[in-house]
């Protein structure tokens, strides 16, 4: 059986001109390369799955090419003794993955990569059925990790260091840790969720799996995946060198800007006392640097 880590996760007040209190709870730091809610989302659904006593246990799941979820993956079975395979978006990263530092460090991690076209990539059902039965033995687990284990995992996100708090805010992408914080949240607080997708079916999803409509999705201001804009790449780095936190540009640092930028329009009551999650996702700064340095754009900070 997998252990609670017992780590003291800081929250740190952050400056601001608004007429609220706006706080960030680094969860990026429960683990130098889990990466904050990418721990708690593997936590029960890897449990569950040693419970069973598998002969050979082996982790499967899906990504794309600098996935936080399959850093993740990788490192978390680095760290416990379990094999990993991550099944990869793209067949045209087969004969260059070296030079991805995502995948050269899950490599390094122990994960064998299966690559597989953007088309088959979308049927997700159908490669989750093919690699069930070449591996009877795995667990197969969702992009991005969510389901109702993962939800359940996300219950540590939360304890008696935010019960105080009036709003909790996360980064959404596949709708599992703001489904947690929903579950778990007080009474008192709302949860509002910064979309970094666009998707939907979402809002159905996060209340089936919360089973409560204290929630509210707001779109990010770019929320196509992946897309990383000038104006978040200098929030980031004006962000960075305010408060010395780093920000991811796919999730976290989309929702923090959001959230400064509902603050200014007066969305959050005077006086109110904001939780943002820091999810982690920091990996994925080398690769999009990588990009960035290419068009000759502005870095973000690392």
């Amino acid at each position: 059986m997998l252990q609670i880590p017992e780590h003291k996760i800081p929250i740190i007040e952050i400056k601001n001109d608004f007429d609220v209190q706006i706080f960030i709870k680094r969860e990026d730091l429960i683990h130098p390369k889990i990466s904050g809610n990418k721990f708690w989302k593997l936590f029960f659904n890897v449990n569950e799955y040693l419970e069973l006593k598998p002969e050979n246990p082996l982790l499967i799941s899906f990504g794309g090419a600098f996935s936080n979820h399959i850093a993740s993956v990788s490192a978390f079975g680095k760290q416990f003794g379990i094999q990993t395979i991550g099944i990869i978006r793209g067949n045209e990263l087969e004969n260059n993955w070296q030079d991805n530092p995502t995948l050269s460090e899950a490599s390094k991690n122990g994960m064998q990569f299966f690559f597989v076209s953007r088309e088959d990539y979308q049927n997700k059902e159908k490669l989750t059925e093919e690699f069930s039965e070449k591996y009877q033995n795995s667990l197969i687990i969702p992009e991005g990790g969510s389901n109702e284990m993962a939800v359940k995992g996300v219950q540590y996100m939360l304890g008696n260091d935010t019960k105080d708090f009036d709003y909790l805010c996360t980064a959404v992408g596949t709708g599992g840790t703001i489904a947690g914080i929903s579950k778990f949240a007080e009474e008192h607080q709302k949860v509002v969720g910064i979309k970094v997708v666009k998707d939907n079916s979402l809002e159905n999803l996060v209340k089936q799996w919360s089973g409560r409509d204290n929630f509210e999705l707001i779109d990010a201001d770019e929320n196509r995946y992946g897309k990383i804009s000038d104006e978040n790449i200098r929030f980031i780095n004006w962000f960075y060198e305010e408060c010395q936190i780093p920000l991811d540009p796919i999730y976290t640092g989309k929702m923090m800007q959001k959230i400064f930028d509902l603050a200014e329009r007066d969305f959050f009551p005077k006086g109110s006392k904001i939780l943002t999650f820091h999810t982690g996702g920091l990996q994925g700064i080398k690769g999009a640097n990588l990009f960035l340095k290419s068009k000759g754009r502005e870095l973000i900070a690392e």
